[in-house]
Order: structure tokens, then C-alpha cells, then sequence
């Protein structure tokens, strides 16, 4: 996978990078897997691409190696928890005809919806159905968390921010390279809310002139100066519940509150406001960071001192 996306970096120049992958943090191969990944983000991260990830569609639920038993504690998804990439979570989101919001989005969550999982698994459920989130068991909180330790705590959390995902109400999307022939099919969950944000910082790369690489620290600074692009999320949870070996089980997740949850991140977006400020963050954070390179001293420098 990692091969893949650095070969279109050099080859297509991509400077975002969409990523609808999950898979439980419990079953990393290896330590040295993990940090061979986290080395090939941070390469990316460096040669100017801003990489983001679904943060799961079962809650706080996670399967494990067969793909199918899920484990009975919270668990976090990787790539989304690497604190290279920013990690997207999903809502609930209403419009109307004009685009605007009918009521305040909420975390993504259809695990009780019986509609839902009759089309999803012809049941009536619970499945696990809801936006993922946690505290990573792999990574420490990153710097430009800093301001959110307070939920975070010692550990990375996830997701960073959310789009729309819910698969009580799907967008459609046309399909070239299926199992079946090329058509519309409904896609939902945050597999759809991932490539909605990247879209959204493509734009922003467009309105810049030049890609913004990794956007995280510029995002967390948004969302603590109250920036109008940066949409609260302030309710739903991520508590998924499903049958297994006779009997259900009810995983606890987290609440979405006002400021930063391990639900919905930061909250949402919208992008007609976002993508101006993210241009300007991102542009503000670059000039401190070449200032304060030219502050350091250099190996001549400090020799003479």
C-alpha cells in the first residue's frame, strides 16, 4: 500500500492521499512493521502530501484477525491512529435543496437503527455501525494535541475531524472498478467521509498554489481559536452493540461534547469558511517554522561562541 501511494507521488505528483482502510491496532505484525509505516507517512508528510484515513465504521468495536469476531474491549484503527496522518470520523449531516445545515450535525452512529441493518445485514441488530474513535494503544499523544490533553490524555487521539458518513442516508457513487458491472451504488460510513475531507483539502491546496502536506498542527490551532470553519459536533456517541456466541455485547464508546471528542475530533467543516483559514494557518505556521530555523545557530556558529 505504502509502495503504491509513494510511486504515485512520483509519478502523478498527488498531494492528497485518501485512505478507506481500517484494521484493529491489536493486530499490528510487529513493532518494526508499525514504525516502517509511520516512517513511510512521515515521508510522505515531507515531500508536501497530506494523507488522511477512515477512522472505522464499527465504533469502538473492532474485529479481529478472521474479520469477523469482534474484540469485547475499545479498540482504535490503524492507519487512522498513526499521528502522521489526519484521522476522519463521521456524522450525521442534514441538508436541504440550498446545501443548508436542517438541524446540528451528530456523531454517525446506525448501530440501533433496525432500517439500517436490515439493508446492511438483513437483521434487525444491533450491529456495530458508528464512526471509530479512541485513544491509540500504539502512538503517545502528538504536540499538536497538546491542546486537547485533557480527552486525549497520554495517548493519540482519534479521530482528528468529521464528515459525513451515515448509512441511514448515503450518497451515491459511480463504481468503474467493482466486483459487479459499472453502476451507481450507495456508499456510506467513513469510507465516505475520508474522501469528503480530502477533497475539501484539495481545494485548499488549489486556493494556496501548492500542497499544505501534513495539516493537523494547523487544524487542532483552528479549532482552539474558535475558527467559523471548524463546525462543532456536540452529541452522539460511538457505543456500538452486536450479537456474539449467543449473546450481545454492548462496547461503551465516547460522547461527543463541545470542543474536542474521541467521537468526532474536532467536529466538522464548513469548507467555504475552512479552506480560506487552513491556507492561512498552514501559511502562518510555515513562516514561524523558517524563522525560527534561521534562529538556530548553526555547527560554525556555536563553535565560535
Amino acid at each position: 500500500m505504502i509502495s503504491a501511494e509513494q510511486y504515485a507521488v512520483r509519478h502523478y505528483h498527488a498531494q492528497v492521499i485518501s485512505q478507506s482502510l481500517t484494521e484493529a491496532e491489536q493486530i499490528d505484525p510487529s513493532a518494526a512493521d508499525i514504525a516502517r509505516m509511520h516512517a513511510a507517512y512521515a515521508g510522505l508528510a515531507d515531500a508536501g502530501v497530506s494523507v488522511v484515513a477512515s477512522s472505522g465504521d464499527t465504533g469502538v468495536a473492532n474485529t479481529g484477525p478472521d474479520g469477523v469476531t469482534y474484540y469485547l474491549d475499545r479498540s482504535t484503527s490503524y492507519p487512522a491512529s498513526d499521528p502522521m496522518v489526519t484521522a476522519v470520523g463521521g456524522t450525521d449531516l442534514s441538508l436541504d435543496a440550498s446545501g443548508n445545515r436542517t438541524t446540528p450535525d451528530t456523531v454517525w452512529n446506525d448501530t440501533y437503527s433496525a432500517a439500517t441493518n436490515e439493508t446492511e445485514y438483513g437483521n434487525d441488530g444491533p450491529s456495530p455501525l458508528a464512526s471509530g474513535g479512541g485513544k491509540s494503544v500504539l502512538f503517545s499523544r502528538p504536540a499538536y494535541q497538546d491542546s486537547v490533553r485533557a480527552v486525549a490524555g497520554s495517548a493519540r487521539g482519534v479521530p482528528d475531524v468529521s464528515m459525513s458518513a451515515a448509512c441511514s442516508a448515503p450518497v451515491e457513487i459511480y463504481l468503474t472498478d467493482g466486483p459487479g458491472s459499472s453502476d451507481w451504488y450507495p456508499a456510506c460510513g467513513t469510507s465516505e467521509a475520508a474522501p469528503l475531507f480530502a477533497g475539501v483539502v484539495a481545494l485548499a491546496d488549489q486556493l494556496a498554489g501548492h500542497s499544505l502536506g501534513q495539516i493537523n498542527p494547523a487544524l487542532y490551532q483552528l479549532a482552539a481559536a474558535h475558527a467559523s470553519g471548524i463546525v462543532p459536533v456536540t452529541s452522539g456517541s460511538n457505543t456500538v452493540s452486536f450479537y456474539q456466541d449467543g449473546a450481545e455485547h454492548t462496547i461503551t464508546g465516547y460522547r461527543a461534547t463541545s470542543g474536542y471528542s474521541l467521537a468526532a475530533g474536532v467536529g466538522t467543516v464548513n469548507a467555504a469558511a475552512f479552506v480560506p483559514e487552513l491556507v492561512a494557518q498552514t501559511a502562518r505556521d510555515t513562516t514561524a517554522a523558517h524563522t525560527f530555523m534561521a534562529c538556530v545557530p548553526t555547527a560554525a556558529e556555536r563553535a565560535a561562541m
